[in-house]
């Protein structure tokens, strides 16, 4: 059994009418929107471990199963954190192994990317990483080290997986995202781990205490990004059920 998501008719509309008329939304007022038509009621554990203000980098994973919309992870955190979050998403769905494949990345280009301008959010090209957007990845993550120097006390979120897995179980990050949340850590950034899963019919987080990863000096710079997101995937691994934690367990 699980919880039963559904979406206010006023909140689809206002995004619907961003999408196509453009304009700026709250994502906060949005997502609390959504959340109190979630039945049963979204469960929170370790609230304390929330953060009020930035600078915090959430850090959670792509929790997955099939008909569960990933979006819901980014709606419930931005539910029960106090202020606007920053996330960094996906700007296109690949739809692999589809027959309607190249329509739907074409589609689905189109419709993110409208959505993260009407959220501010910064829009990243899709995982796994393809050699074709490799300029266009560069392009994004210094939009986003921008909006971090104008905005030096914001609250970011990343699912650092960025992509579905078989059974929602956690895996690596693509290359170079540890060295991203390492960066990210070295400007003041507070790592905040959270687990995001389904259980006993409820959907849940699990907010850990803040951490900054700290590899070991002399590492060459893929050691460096791998010994990175070991640290953070672990961090997260910790708080999901077993089954979930995959080899991070």
């Amino acid at each position: 059994m699980y919880p039963r998501y559904g979406y206010p008719w006023r909140t689809v509309l206002g995004v619907g009418s961003g999408i196509v008329l453009g304009g700026r939304r709250s994502f906060r007022a949005d997502a609390c929107a959504c959340l109190g038509r979630l039945r049963p009621a979204l469960q929170v554990d370790g609230a304390h471990h929330i953060p009020s203000s930035g600078p915090a980098l959430i850090v959670v994973n792509h929790y997955h199963r099939p008909g569960f919309a990933a979006w819901w992870i980014a709606l419930a955190l931005a539910s029960v954190v106090p202020a606007e979050m920053h996330w960094v998403m996906t700007d296109e769905w690949t739809c692999a192994g589809k027959p309607y494949a190249a329509a739907g990345r074409a589609a689905s280009r189109w419709l993110l990317r409208r959505v993260s301008a009407i959220y501010g959010f910064t829009a990243m090209p899709p995982m796994p990483p393809r050699p074709e957007d490799a300029f266009r990845r560069a392009l994004a993550v210094r939009r986003m080290l921008e909006f971090v120097r104008v905005h030096p006390d914001a609250i970011l979120g990343l699912a650092p997986e960025g992509m579905d897995t078989p059974g929602g179980v956690l895996s690596w990050p693509a290359e170079g995202t540890g060295r991203l949340i390492l960066h990210l850590a070295g400007l003041g950034f507070g790592v905040v781990p959270v687990g995001a899963y389904e259980e006993n019919g409820r959907l849940c987080l699990r907010f850990g205490p803040t951490c900054r990863p700290a590899p070991a000096p002399g590492l060459s710079g893929r050691e460096l990004d791998r010994a990175a997101a070991q640290m953070v995937m672990r961090a997260i691994a910790a708080l999901l059920p077993p089954p979930l934690r995959g080899e991070f367990a």
